[in-house]
């Protein structure tokens, strides 16, 4: 029998570990953001076409204006489309 000081779980109590967001342009020290590498680009949109936020690519604010400018570019220059039926 279990002393009272002795806790058990039917399961064990989970953990939340995340891993640490980072900036991928910081780290691989990218300084510019071609709009013509489409499929690089398509690394930040989702699955209809909208940009993805900072919060769930840990992109800096700095390479998250550049990144957001180069994909309007490449939309308007019809490298990647506006809207997207399962884009990826």
């Amino acid at each position: 029998m279990a002393t009272p000081n002795e806790v058990r779980y039917l399961n064990p109590p989970a953990v939340e570990t995340q891993k640490k967001k980072y900036c991928r342009f910081k780290k691989n020290g990218i300084k510019y953001i071609d709009y013509k590498d489409a499929n690089f680009l398509l690394k930040f949109v989702n699955e209809q076409g909208k940009l993805l936020p900072r919060r769930l690519t840990g992109t800096s604010l700095k390479f998250q204006r550049k990144v957001s400018q180069s994909i309007k570019r490449a939309r308007h220059l019809a490298l990647m489309p506006y809207v997207g039926d399962m884009l990826k």
